[in-house]
């Protein structure tokens, strides 16, 4: 069987750990039953642990109870970048190999049930876990007029090096903060009339990451600059995300190559669409 899963960026700046959004990049993954375990990859992350260690056939061992198939793993999702790639990438395993809650295995794999829930949704969701560790996710309206803008630096920011920086407790005042900026995110994702500015702007979690990526605060107030109406970190980075519409993307866009070039920054600028159909099987 082959399933094809979106990357997602989570967070959206408010949203921490609750609000993600399904992309146009995807991971490919064809699981076939066979004598013996073989592996093959392209893409990002090809040729690394083309073994039993990778996540895909770790995945995919786990639902079918044994290590008997072929994996092939196609993924233009880059890794550690915040883009949802090992969430995308359990999804899609355990969707190919046939489980029948492919979402729980990917959520309790990789940890972020926001990421897993966007990419086998698709579209704008909000998700969580019950006292018994099932995934709660549920979609939200998001207005066809949004597009995106992804700055994709070549620098990787693993998610457990991102956690380290973040506090145990956090100010009453921020909390209040993000929670009435994530109800007016959620507005005017909505509705593109209804949309706040400064409702992308998190207290929770990036200010205390700016420290391990120096670009990203100004780069975010460059996408703003440009024309994005907001900008954020995707997940937790390395990856900066703008919200843009048709007319201010493609400027959005040449800001932020113009701006990789004046640092000397490697790395890739993607225009994006919201992945409106998550996980497909075939």
């Amino acid at each position: 069987m082959l399933a094809r899963v979106p990357a997602s960026s989570a967070n959206l700046g408010p949203g921490f750990d609750t609000l993600a959004l399904a992309l146009t990049s995807y991971v490919e993954v064809r699981v076939e039953l066979a004598d013996t375990f073989s592996i093959s990859s392209e893409g990002f992350g090809a040729g690394l642990y083309d073994d039993e260690r990778h996540l895909g056939a770790q995945v995919a061992a786990r639902v079918l109870g044994h290590q008997n198939f072929s994996l092939h793993v196609n993924s233009r999702i880059p890794m550690s970048r915040g883009l949802g790639s090992s969430a995308a990438l359990a999804l899609a395993a355990a969707a190919a190999a046939g489980s029948d809650d492919a979402l729980r295995v990917a959520a309790d794999i990789d940890g972020h049930a926001e990421n897993a829930a966007a990419s086998m949704m698709g579209g704008l969701i909000v998700a969580g876990t019950d006292d018994r560790a099932n995934v709660v996710a549920r979609s939200l309206t998001l207005d066809p007029a949004w597009c995106f803008v992804a700055v994709v630096p070549d620098e990787e920011l693993a998610t457990a090096d991102a956690r380290r920086v973040l506090p145990s407790r956090v100010p009453f005042e921020d909390a209040v903060h993000n929670l009435s900026n994530l109800g007016l995110l959620i507005a005017g994702l909505a509705n593109r009339d209804h949309f706040t500015p400064g409702s992308m702007r998190d207290h929770l979690h990036q200010p205390y990451r700016m420290s391990l990526l120096p670009f990203a605060q100004p780069l975010l107030a460059r996408l703003r600059d440009a024309g994005a109406v907001g900008s954020c970190w995707s997940g937790a980075g390395s990856t900066m995300l703008a919200l843009c519409d048709v007319d201010t993307r493609d400027g959005v866009a040449t800001a932020a190559e113009s701006f990789l070039t004046e640092q000397s920054m490697a790395g890739v600028v993607w225009r994006l669409e919201a992945d409106r159909r998550g996980l497909q099987l075939t």
